[in-house]
């Protein structure tokens, strides 16, 4: 690749692209919406934010200097992420409290490049971490999952119009925001029933002595704010 092209190939990564038109938001975030409340398709796309909720409990788990041993996800949608150092303390705390926010989060932090209209920074920058977390993966079914999320967005943003970018962007960014609200929620469900006895809020209560309900409500509030920030920015409002 000589001078002028790499030129070019940054500009196009770090330029703001054309403004979207509000149909296209709006019809992108009811459709993401649909996929979040019919239980068919949450059954399948929820293995997006499983990836979320894991690579948040890893990237936070090295950020705060644990010890990566790998990251698992499993075909019924959950997953695992392994890490090592001191059982106790802020780093463990963080990384355990990473995972249920990550997706929301996630989808903030997308929704502000879009509002900034770098659409195509958000494709690049997603199939570099799909690529990074690729390395940790250590089963067939997460190696599959990953790969496939990663060819999808590296082959929309080199092989597609900008139109359908922006539309595979905000689909993408509107579901993080709105599927991120749903976890939570079944979590509680499951704790009134008597399930996921050792799910993350309650690992936190033990590292915090903070009531595992709180730390569920901290993932509410977490989510729903994000929803409605995201939002805003997504619409222009």
């Amino acid at each position: 690749m000589d001078v002028t092209n790499a030129a070019d190939l940054w500009d196009r990564v770090v330029g703001a692209q054309p403004d979207p038109t509000l149909w296209l938001v709006a019809s992108t975030g009811l459709i993401a919406l649909a996929v979040v409340v019919f239980r068919t398709s949450w059954r399948i796309s929820r293995n997006a934010i499983t990836i979320a909720h894991e690579g948040g409990h890893g990237l936070v788990a090295l950020l705060s200097g644990r010890r990566l041993d790998g990251i698992r996800l499993h075909s019924d949608t959950s997953g695992l992420t392994v890490s090592r150092g001191k059982p106790t303390g802020i780093g463990m705390v963080l990384t355990a409290a990473a995972g249920y926010t990550a997706p929301s989060l996630i989808g903030l932090l997308g929704a502000w490049l879009l509002a900034a209209n770098h659409i195509t920074a958000l494709l690049w920058g997603t199939t570099g971490l799909l690529a990074v977390m690729l390395v940790m993966i250590r089963n067939a079914y997460g190696v599959l999952t990953v790969v496939t999320a990663g060819a999808a967005f590296f082959l929309v943003s080199w092989l597609t119009e900008p139109d359908v970018q922006a539309a595979f962007a905000y689909g993408v960014v509107w579901f993080l925001l709105l599927g991120g609200v749903r976890p939570p929620f079944e979590l509680q469900r499951k704790r009134r029933s008597g399930g996921a006895y050792d799910s993350d809020p309650d690992q936190l209560a033990r590292l915090t002595n903070v009531p595992a309900v709180v730390w569920l409500l901290l993932f509410h509030v977490v989510s729903l704010c994000s929803l409605i920030g995201g939002g805003r920015w997504l619409l222009r409002l």
